[in-house]
C-alpha cells in the first residue's frame, strides 16, 4: 500500500517510515515545507496528486507548556490540522491513522484508562488533541486513533535524552515523583501502528510500552542503567511549577490492542534498555 506520512521530519516518523518500507509499503514523507497541515488547499493538492491508500498523520504541536501560552497555534495544528488532513484523505479515498495522547484524561483515575473512558483534558495540549480526535471520527469511519504516552526516541527532543545529557554533564537532576504513566519507545510503537493499519483495525486504541512508573522512576532507571552516578532528587509537580497542568495518573490500558492484534507491547524497562544500547553509539 502507499502511505503518506505527515510530520515526516519528526521523531515518531523517523521510526515509522523504515518499518513501513521494510514491510514493502510505498512511503511518501510529507514535511511542513511540503504541505502545512494548517493549510487545507496545499493538503488537498498533495493528496490528490499522490493518491495514497493511508495517511499516517503524525504532524502535531506537542510542546505542552508552549501550547498553554499559544493556544491558537495548538488548535490550528492539532485540531484544525487533523480536520484538514482527514478531509483531504476522504477526498482521495485514503484511510487515516493519527496519534493522540494520555493527556486527554484528567489523571484522577485509579486504574489504567480504557479507550471508552470519558476524556477530561487539563491542558490546552490535551484539549487540542482531543478536538483533533473528534474531528477525525466525525469525518470518516476509516480511521485509527492511537493514544500513546511519554514518547521518546531518536530524532527529537525527549525526556530520556535530556536525562542522559544532564547526567553525563554532571548537572543536578530534580524530577517529579507524583505523575505516573508508561514510557514508550518510538521504535516499539512504530510496528504497532503499521500492524493496525495493515490489519484494517479501525477505531481507537491505546498503545504504550507495558508497565508504569513515575518520571522520577524513569530518570533513576536511565541513570543507573547508563552506568552514571548522578543523584536524581525527587520533587513534586507543584514545586516544579510548570505552566500546563499534567495528569497525575495517565497509565493506558493496552488490552484492546492486544486482543485486536494478538501482540503484547514490551515492558518499559526492556524498551529503555534497548534504547540506551543505541545511545552508546553515535547518531
Amino acid at each position: 500500500m502507499k502511505v503518506l506520512v505527515t510530520g515526516a521530519g519528526g521523531m515518531l516518523a523517523a521510526a515509522v517510515i523504515p518499518v513501513l518500507e521494510a514491510d514493502n509499503h510505498e512511503v511518501v514523507p510529507l514535511r511542513r515545507e511540503d504541505a502545512d497541515v494548517t493549510q487545507r488547499g496545499a493538503l488537498d493538492h498533495a493528496l490528490t496528486m499522490l493518491a495514497p491508500d493511508w495517511v499516517f498523520h503524525l504532524a502535531a504541536f506537542t510542546r505542552v507548556d508552549d501550547c498553554e501560552s499559544d493556544p491558537d497555534r495548538a488548535y490550528a495544528v492539532n485540531a484544525i490540522g487533523s480536520r484538514n488532513v482527514t478531509l483531504a484523505a476522504v477526498g482521495c479515498g485514503a484511510a487515516v491513522l493519527t496519534l493522540s495522547t494520555d493527556y486527554v484524561f484528567d489523571g484522577r483515575g485509579q486504574r489504567p484508562y480504557r479507550e471508552y473512558d470519558a476524556s477530561a483534558p487539563l491542558s490546552v495540549y490535551g484539549a487540542s488533541k482531543w478536538a483533533g480526535e473528534q474531528a477525525i471520527r466525525e469525518l470518516t469511519p476509516r480511521h485509527i486513533v492511537v493514544r500513546t504516552a511519554w514518547l521518546y526516541g531518536r530524532g527529537g527532543h525527549n525526556f530520556v535524552d535530556t536525562v542522559l545529557h544532564r547526567a553525563r554533564a554532571g548537572e543536578p537532576l530534580r524530577v517529579v515523583d507524583d505523575q505516573r504513566g508508561s514510557p514508550t519507545w518510538a521504535q516499539d510503537l512504530a510496528p504497532a501502528l503499521a500492524r493496525l493499519a495493515s490489519d484494517g483495525q479501525f477505531g481507537t486504541f491505546h498503545v504504550t510500552n507495558s508497565g508504569d512508573c513515575t518520571w522520577w522512576d524513569l530518570a533513576s532507571y536511565v541513570v543507573r542503567r547508563a552506568g552514571l552516578t548522578t543523584t536524581v532528587e525527587k520533587t513534586s509537580t507543584r514545586e516544579l511549577g510548570r505552566p500546563a497542568a499534567r495528569p497525575a495518573y495517565s497509565v493506558l490500558n493496552n488490552q484492546l490492542y492486544e486482543r485486536a492484534t494478538g501482540q503484547r507491547m514490551a515492558h518499559w524497562q526492556d524498551a529503555a534498555d534497548r534504547y540506551l544500547s543505541t545511545r552508546s553509539r553515535p547518531d
